[in-house]
């Protein structure tokens, strides 16, 4: 079979981010002299993004598009995004567990130099092909495509985020509020990947249901639910009538990573930010029923 060559800025940027997540892992891997779970964490992000391109790549230069099980006008794009994603936060926690503390020299350290710097340029790469790939004003393109597709990833990556966050150590168990600020995490979570699934595998259709007005009914309750965890969550953890605690350990300056008081302000804050998510999300969906429909 003839591969199918196409001279585009998109065929750069995938070779790019290709050749720069394998350099990352494959450093890491050969002199960084890792031992701790992030550097499982670090190690995954690279290697699935890597993987997951080279998949891409093959699909796209043989031609193989209309026999992939999913949809091409999605998958590529949310991929992508979800990429960009974990090599950002690979390109964080990376030098955060391994370059922080260490002294200025010696030949590991340079190695997690070298990880840190192609971690960051597979970012660059992986957000520069979700740029190029979505979609235009007036462009036909898949769901994903448009803001609200790309807004759906962000939701369920920072709350995959806030999930390591409060597991380790668990945090949400001392009330009955932060539970409720689980449930709301969970929920939404749930419901964004539903739609995610959905539209990669060209399901839509099949709901009993117009697709559109779901979109934006969801929206509505995930803002109204992820607003009220902005409140509670603050409250119950930072304030001290409510056993909450004011002030940050002073061990904390000297962990390595994060301790757990600066995971729950992370918490609170990746709450915050995916309040604003979806927030955004309710404007373009409210827009997508009542301006085309």
């Amino acid at each position: 079979m003839p591969l199918v060559l196409h001279q585009s800025p998109l065929l750069w940027v995938r070779l790019a981010a290709l050749v720069f997540s394998c350099i990352a892992f494959s450093v890491a891997v050969h002199g960084a002299n890792l031992g701790r779970h992030a550097a499982d964490w670090c190690i995954f992000c690279w290697c699935f993004s890597f993987a997951g391109t080279l998949v891409v790549l093959l699909v796209e230069l043989f031609g193989l598009q209309s026999r992939a099980p999913v949809s091409w006008k999605n998958f590529p794009i949310t991929f992508a995004c979800y990429a960009s994603l974990l090599c950002l936060s690979a390109s964080i926690i990376f030098p955060l567990y391994f370059l922080k503390g260490y002294g200025t020299s010696g030949e590991t350290r340079n190695y997690r130099i070298v990880s840190t710097v192609f971690s960051c340029l597979a970012t660059i790469a992986y957000v520069s092909e979700v740029s190029i790939s979505k979609a235009r004003p007036g462009e036909v393109a898949g769901y994903m495509a448009t803001a609200p597709g790309l807004l759906k990833v962000c939701e369920t990556f920072v709350a995959c985020v806030i999930f390591v966050f409060i597991s380790d150590p668990v945090s949400y168990d001392s009330h009955d509020a932060l539970k409720w600020c689980l449930a709301v995490y969970c929920i939404c979570f749930i419901l964004s990947a539903a739609v995610i699934v959905l539209c990669v595998g060209e399901c839509t259709g099949c709901l009993p249901f117009p697709f559109a007005r779901f979109l934006s009914a969801y929206a509505l309750l995930a803002v109204l639910m992820y607003l009220s965890a902005t409140i509670v969550w603050p409250v119950f953890k930072f304030d001290r009538k409510h056993g909450g605690t004011t002030h940050r350990p002073s061990h904390c300056g000297s962990d390595v990573g994060l301790c757990s008081y600066d995971k729950l302000v992370a918490v609170a804050v990746l709450t915050a930010l995916n309040f604003v998510l979806y927030l955004a999300d309710l404007v373009y969906s409210a827009r997508l029923v009542f301006v085309t429909v």
